[in-house]
């Protein structure tokens, strides 16, 4: 007699509830599942910081004059550039730059009260330390604006002084929306966000399904009557419910540490990770499936993922790269679901904002799933 037909409801719940045993077994899966996640989230929330300040500067006076000194304690007021050290000459300020002690170097030189008092041009320098571009740009930046700043008002002074009406002005006064204090973490930890669940997924259900096969557990599976399409479902659900609870837990660590702010609409952010976990854990499986053993499992995440986070546009717009690099990060799945975690929480983008994103991670996470079950149905074959 033909054994009965087990239902496809039963085979699938049997899978998952052996999963979800034998993941919480492993105390060591379970702290990278969910505390390594939280723990991360901290380091890069805090670690991650696009704002410059108090830059170290080493700072050279050979004017010694009350306008220098005046000068000096200007530029210093705003907490751009800190003193690191006061020199006697151009040479040693530079010096400072090449030991490390200083970033910048000011330099002010002889005769500068005296030159701007005669009307005639007066000239300062900033000697920059270019190995951190981003900190040079921004003590340039400072120093140009200051003495930018007084070049105008000076020219105006002595416009009045001389009986001349200054010419008009246009002055632009900035209004910053969504983020109006121009913090990193409220940019940042939705990036964040994306980089973690990329990393979780995709490694944990790549290792997996190798360790499985490495000690011969899969192959007792095969054995029962359990379909390979509910057993493919059933392992990859318990990480898609630990991939939306780290989601949960990294928007109140966030909300509640950073002050990121929750302006959108959940269910717009749940479907979209819904979305973006069919693409990472549909590639770690279709890793395993290349994979002989954890290690090679382990490496073949990694060879995917630091190419995705690169190509995001989570730490550097990904209109800024080449036009063929363009190209390329338009087929990655981290992108899009970075933008819709960035729009919809920041800007509070619906689904009518956002359906171009969700409908590239819908194309991703079916063709990767689909190409991912067609070989791991042949590896079981």
């Amino acid at each position: 007699m033909n054994a009965p037909r087990i239902p496809g409801r039963i085979q699938f719940l049997a899978v998952v509830r052996k999963e979800v045993l034998q993941t919480t077994r492993d105390r060591r899966l379970v702290f990278m599942l969910v505390v390594a996640p939280l723990l991360q989230t901290i380091v890069f929330g805090y670690a991650v910081d696009f704002q410059v300040d108090r830059v170290p500067t080493a700072l050279s006076d050979s004017d010694r004059s009350a306008l220098s000194r005046e000068h000096l304690r200007r530029l210093l007021a705003d907490g751009t550039l800190r003193e690191a050290s006061r020199e006697s000459s151009a040479r040693e300020a530079e010096h400072r730059l090449e030991t490390g002690e200083a970033a910048a170097a000011l330099v002010l030189p002889a005769g500068l009260e005296r030159d701007v008092l005669a009307g005639r041009p007066a000239e300062v320098q900033v000697v920059l330390d270019g190995t951190d571009p981003n900190r040079a740009q921004t003590a340039a930046a400072a120093v140009s604006r200051y003495f930018g700043e007084q070049g105008s008002l000076l020219a105006m002074e002595r416009l009045r002084q001389a009986g001349m009406r200054p010419p008009p002005t246009v002055r632009a006064t900035p209004r910053v929306l969504y983020n109006p204090s121009l913090r990193s973490p409220p940019f940042m930890i939705p990036g964040i966000m994306a980089m973690l669940l990329l990393i979780v997924t995709t490694v944990v259900t790549a290792m997996g399904l190798s360790r499985e096969r490495e000690m011969g557990t899969l192959e007792q599976v095969l054995v029962t009557p359990v379909r390979p399409i509910w057993l493919l479902t059933g392992k990859m659900a318990p990480y898609m419910a630990t991939g939306l609870l780290d989601v949960v837990l990294v928007l109140a660590l966030g909300s509640w540490l950073f002050d990121v702010p929750l302006r959108g609409s959940l269910p717009v952010l749940a479907s979209g990770t819904l979305l973006y976990l069919l693409s990472t854990l549909g590639m770690g499986l279709l890793i395993s499936t290349t994979a002989t053993s954890q290690q090679q499992a382990f490496l073949g995440g990694l060879f995917f993922i630091l190419p995705a986070m690169l190509l995001s546009g989570i730490m550097t717009p990904v209109r800024a790269m080449p036009a063929w690099l363009q190209a390329v990060a338009a087929l990655n799945p981290v992108r899009y679901f970075a933008e819709v975690a960035r729009l919809s929480l920041l800007k509070g983008a619906g689904f009518a904002d956002l359906w171009p994103q969700l409908a590239a991670l819908l194309a991703f996470g079916i063709a990767i799933l689909a190409v991912a079950s067609m070989r791991f149905r042949k590896r079981l074959g």
